[in-house]
């Protein structure tokens, strides 16, 4: 696949490329011209000549077309080793060659620049209506949550001494988690633009994954009603990663588990390590996800279908980046018996220091 790309080399790159396969295909057809004729060669090098101006831009390629035919003329038209041609037919047959590399070498261009006009028109497409979903599902992410607000802060403002002291703290805390559901997508979106932009560093540093996890259990704002199980690991050593992104990516997973999965549902979170990598898994027995959809899963703004309103669908995608920015992966797949497991894996430096200090 990664021919398809090689315009992206430089020019100079090209034009060395270009030459040493033509170089490269006459070698092998002058130590074969002995079971092959000079007729053959020319059709083995107009293919060589083909191939590289599917590649390549159109300088490099009428380069290649023209030391092509000049190889082809000294090396194997009788008479060889000169670029005298003495039979018409082979005179006409030469010019035809050239004439044709030419024409091959323009038209694969010409074709080329359709294609990639073709391909940028479906670019173009496919990002509008990726950010009409986000609009659309930002339209109620975000509007939710600063109606919520709005509405409780002018409820208190004008009947503030009506409104008993329980109620004032009820409207309180529907904005409190108003906020931090507006703050939470707020960051998704931060975050998928430095994935985007590129501009993500990650800042590694020794962390206790067990109290990492317990950090991030604990500061779940939402009202849930499943009962997330988490036993830390006391032979978990030290691991070297980025903490902000980690966390950040164990939230989402624990999110996703808490929003999509019915009442009652039992969400586990594991870790553990395995050879030189961290691995935490957040499994849940809930209704587990349709086989043909888990391959969406992690895609931007992907939502399963039926499922209820809400998410701006980039929790996961940006879990998949974080974990990727560590050389690491996810997956999720659907358990055995119930629910579903999402599993974060990556390399990590380990260090034993902890259990020491326990000794």
């Amino acid at each position: 696949m990664n021919l398809l790309y090689t315009r992206k080399y430089s020019l100079h790159n090209q034009y060395f490329i270009s030459i040493a396969v033509v170089l490269l295909t006459s070698v092998a057809c002058y130590f074969g011209s002995q079971f092959i004729g000079y007729k053959t060669v020319a059709l083995l090098l107009l293919v060589t000549v083909s191939i590289v101006a599917m590649l390549f831009d159109i300088l490099p390629v009428l380069t290649a077309a023209l030391l092509s035919a000049l190889i082809w003329n000294f090396f194997f038209i009788p008479p060889i080793f000169t670029f005298h041609i003495e039979s018409a037919e082979d005179l006409l047959m030469f010019l035809m060659y050239f004439f044709i590399a030419l024409v091959n070498a323009v038209l694969t261009l010409k074709i080329r620049k359709e294609e990639m006009k073709a391909r940028d028109k479906e670019e173009k497409e496919n990002t509008i209506k990726l950010y009409n979903t986000l609009l659309n599902s930002l339209s109620h992410e975000l509007r939710t949550p600063i109606s919520t607000i709005i509405g409780a802060i002018d409820t208190l403002k004008e009947n503030k001494e009506k409104i008993s002291a329980s109620n004032q703290n009820e409207l309180l805390n529907q904005i409190d988690i108003a906020s931090i559901r507006l703050n939470r997508q707020v960051e998704n979106l931060l975050n998928m633009s430095r994935l985007e932009t590129g501009m993500l560093k990650l800042n590694l540093d020794w962390c206790d994954t067990n109290e990492l996890i317990n950090t991030v259990i604990q500061k779940l704002s939402i009202p849930y009603n499943q009962t997330i199980v988490f036993k830390p690991n006391e032979n978990l050593p030290l691991f070297k990663f980025d903490r902000g992104l980690i966390e950040q990516v164990l939230q989402n997973l624990l999110h996703n588990a808490i929003n999509y999965t019915p009442e009652n549902t039992i969400i586990e979170v594991v870790a553990s390590q395995q050879f030189n990598n961290c691995v935490i898994s957040v499994s849940d027995n809930g209704i587990g996800i349709p086989a043909n959809e888990i391959k969406y899963l992690f895609d931007k703004f992907y939502r399963l279908p039926q499922t209820k309103t809400g998410g701006s669908g980039l929790g996961l995608s940006i879990v998949k980046g974080f974990i990727e920015a560590h050389n690491g992966n996810v997956k999720a797949e659907n358990n055995t018996n119930r629910g579903v497991s999402f599993t974060i894996e990556f390399p990590a430096e380990a260090s034993y220091l902890n259990n020491l200090k326990n000794e």
